[in-house]
Parts: structure tokens; C-alpha cells; sequence
């Protein structure tokens, strides 16, 4: 096959091209490309062979105004680093091109309602059909659900189901009740909790399951502190937490600030998990670096690549594509050496 008329040098190829080379209208073109069937085989061929003959690749944007599919899904996440929100956000872009999307990503420097605004803005002129979103504030869930009448689903991942549609996330009360019950069972009374901001749902969740097994074991769930996440914010409170000799165990709201708070024990003299004066920490989140910390950390193990795979499975069931998977993933306590029996200690 050759060209009746040369394709100006330079060009990208276009679908009249592909038409003309072919031998067939700019309709049949069209249906091949959307996968229609009611063709002939033969005609069908020539199509393809002139699409592979002209290195031809369909305009996203026009087919999806035809269609009405633009098969581009849009992620939101945090340029923050964090191992979880980092996790997740990968494995939504691994399995959004396993189930045939374009993934469109937007990181984001702050998560302010303004930004979350924007991005979500951004990817809906980009004409996505839906948006997952790496983030659970209560300023992302209300934009969220302002987006639901909208035409665009928005997934959250770590949401509060009472306050948005589509949710994906861990059993966060589950297993801040797991990590807070290790420790009872281990003799401790006097257990901490040091929280994460409590304008995530997150947060939220893991303080109400320390709360939880506080309560269902008789003990009095009034000492908690409050992080940022980091390990930073783990030692400047873990300052204080190490200057209350009646304090025997902590359980964190994260690895990260378990970090930081073991930090700040070593330094004020107190021993993890044994000694006289020893202190023992579990976390939350279970990150590659929990296993060599010295001690090694006790921790909470969060399924982020189960959370990535099943945000996608919601996306395509709030398309309309698959069903809905029911239910929270379920969280599991990895026990190593920085919980331990408290050591009866001197009257």
C-alpha cells in the first residue's frame, strides 16, 4: 500500500491518514479503533495493517469524546515520603495499568482543601473517570464528598465511610486494639498512647482502639499525647514521656514516631523494653526499617499493596466495571524485642 497523497514531512500521523492508506472511510477507521465488531475481517486487517504501517496511536482525548472513556484513572498523594501513603500509591499505579487504565498522578506539597480543589480540577480536564485519593484528613473527605454528584467517583483510601461513598482501608481500630492488648497481656498497666493528628481519620481510629482494649481490660485510657507523624515529633514528645517513671509501655500511632520516641528514651536512661526503669514501645504501619531497629520494633503490619490492589477494584466498581469488595482489610502484630514483661520495680 502506498499513500495517494504524501503525509507532510514531520506530521504525526492522523486517522484520515490511516484511511487513505487503508483504502476505507474515516468511519471504519474509527470503528476499528473502538473495538466495534460489526465489520468484515478482511476490512478490519487493511485497518490494522496501515495503523501498524503509519506508527499510527489514536488521540485520547477525541476518542474519549466519542466513547466516553478516556480509560485514564487520576491519583492524589503527598510529596510527604512516608512509607504507607508511598506504598499504596505505587501499587494503585501498578494495578490501574494491569486493569488496562492510564494512571494520571498529582503529588501534592500541603494537603490543603485548596490543593486537593485544584488537583482534583486538574484531572477532571484531563477527563479521568475516576480519582483515588491518598489521603484522609477531615479537609480531603469533604472535598471528596463534594465531588460525589459530580459524574468523577473519588475512592479514599483510609476514609471514614459515614462521611464519604467509596472508601478503601485497614481495620485501623482492630488494630490499634491488637498492639494495645499485646501489651496488657504482657503484665503493662501503665501505657501511653501517642497519637497521631487527630484531624486524621486514621488517628482517630487507632486512639479509639487504644481506648478499646484500655477499657476491656479494666484500665483507665487517660494518657495520650499527641504527634505529627514523624520521627521528629516522636522524640520532642517522648521527652516528656520519659521524664514519668510510672509509665511502663507505649504503644504509637506509627513506626516513625516510635522511632523517635526510642530516641528520646535511650537518652533520658531508660532502657527498651527491660530494666529497672524500661520502657516498652509497639508501632503502627510496620515499615522496612522496623525489623533493624535496635531493638528491633514491635509493630502493627498494615497490607499497603492489598490497599493499592483494592482501591482499584472499587474504582472499577463505582464505574460500574466489577463488584464492590466488602469489608476492611485486616491488620496483624508482628512481635519482636522492644516489648517485653515490665520489670517489678523498687517500692
Amino acid at each position: 500500500m502506498t499513500f495517494t497523497e504524501p503525509r507532510p514531512a514531520g506530521r504525526s500521523p492522523v486517522m484520515a491518514d490511516v484511511a487513505r492508506l487503508a483504502g476505507v472511510s474515516h468511519q471504519t477507521v474509527s470503528r476499528v479503533i473502538n473495538g466495534q465488531d460489526n465489520l468484515r475481517p478482511a476490512t478490519r486487517e487493511k485497518v490494522e495493517q496501515a495503523i501498524r504501517q503509519l506508527g499510527y496511536r489514536p488521540n485520547s482525548a477525541a476518542r474519549a469524546l466519542v466513547t466516553r472513556r478516556s480509560a485514564t484513572i487520576g491519583v492524589i498523594g503527598s510529596k510527604s515520603g512516608y512509607w504507607g501513603p508511598s506504598t499504596v500509591h505505587r501499587t494503585i499505579q501498578a494495578a490501574g495499568r494491569e486493569a488496562g487504565y492510564f494512571v494520571s498522578s498529582v503529588n501534592l506539597q500541603s494537603l490543603t482543601r485548596q490543593e486537593l480543589v485544584d488537583a482534583i480540577d486538574h484531572l477532571r480536564g484531563q477527563a479521568v473517570e475516576g480519582i483515588v485519593l491518598i489521603s484522609a484528613t477531615d479537609e480531603a473527605l469533604e472535598v471528596a464528598r463534594a465531588q460525589e454528584n459530580l459524574g468523577v467517583p473519588v475512592v479514599v483510601v483510609e476514609g471514614d465511610p459515614s462521611k464519604t461513598r467509596w472508601t478503601v482501608g485497614v481495620d485501623q481500630v482492630a488494630g490499634a486494639e491488637l498492639g494495645t492488648r499485646h501489651l496488657i497481656e504482657l503484665g503493662h498497666t501503665d501505657i501511653v498512647h501517642m497519637a497521631g493528628p487527630l484531624e486524621w481519620t486514621e488517628a482517630r481510629a487507632r486512639l479509639l482502639g487504644w481506648r478499646n482494649a484500655m477499657y476491656a481490660a479494666g484500665l483507665r485510657p487517660d494518657q495520650h499525647v499527641t504527634g505529627d507523624w514523624s520521627a521528629a515529633s516522636g522524640f520532642e514528645v517522648g521527652v516528656e514521656i520519659a521524664s514519668r517513671e510510672e509509665v511502663t509501655a507505649v504503644f504509637c500511632a506509627n513506626d516513625q514516631m516510635a522511632l523517635g520516641l526510642m530516641r528520646a528514651l535511650s537518652e533520658a536512661g531508660r532502657d527498651v523494653p527491660t530494666g529497672p526503669r524500661g520502657v516498652s514501645v509497639v508501632g503502627f504501619d510496620d515499615i522496612p526499617e522496623a525489623a533493624y531497629l535496635i531493638p528491633p520494633l514491635t509493630t502493627v503490619r498494615q497490607d499497603f499493596q492489598a490497599v493499592g490492589h483494592r482501591a482499584i477494584e472499587i474504582l472499577r466498581a463505582a464505574l460500574g466495571q466489577g463488584p464492590e469488595p466488602q469489608g476492611l482489610i485486616s491488620p496483624e502484630l508482628v512481635v519482636r524485642a522492644s516489648s517485653a514483661a515490665p520489670v517489678e520495680r523498687n517500692p
